[in-house]
């Protein structure tokens, strides 16, 4: 018999694990819909909405993206002005569209206060760069968001 860690998850372990990656799916979703409503001009509360009903995401992970969404809208330019203090050598309408998307969506979370240390915060942001943007992204949006939590 073996004493030590059994080799299936708990169930509270695999609801931690079930929580975690909807919601990293639901940040996927909300960057995906800022960075289509970045380069059409066009609101990101629909593409939020079709997102996420064509993931499957449930009710609850729908309504955190777009709560998200809708707070990076509102608040644009000041997220705008905090990543241009944070990254002086790049103007932030020449930082790449996912970058921006990510960096907004990280930024807001964080003056949202949900709970989520700003550690996790963190961590969440520089794997939706690996996942969504390009090979130097993740030291990039790190970088950025080093600065801002200093």
């Amino acid at each position: 018999m073996n004493k030590g860690r059994p080799a299936n998850k708990t169930r509270e372990e695999g609801w931690s694990s079930r929580a975690s990656h909807s919601r990293r799916l639901a940040r996927v979703i909300a960057v995906q819909a800022l960075y289509e409503s970045d380069v059409t001009g066009h609101p990101a509360a629909p593409a939020v909405s079709r997102r996420a009903a064509e993931a499957g995401l449930s009710a609850r992970m729908a309504e955190f993206a777009a709560e998200l969404v809708a707070r990076v809208e509102a608040t644009r330019q000041e997220l705008d002005a905090t990543i241009a203090g944070a990254a002086p050598a790049w103007p932030v309408e020449q930082i790449p569209a996912v970058e921006r998307s990510i960096l907004r969506l990280a930024l807001t979370e964080l003056a949202m206060g949900l709970g989520t240390p700003p550690s996790v915060v963190a961590d969440e942001a520089v794997e939706l760069a690996k996942l969504l943007g390009s090979e130097s992204s993740p030291r990039f949006i790190n970088g950025v968001l080093g600065t801002v939590l200093g």
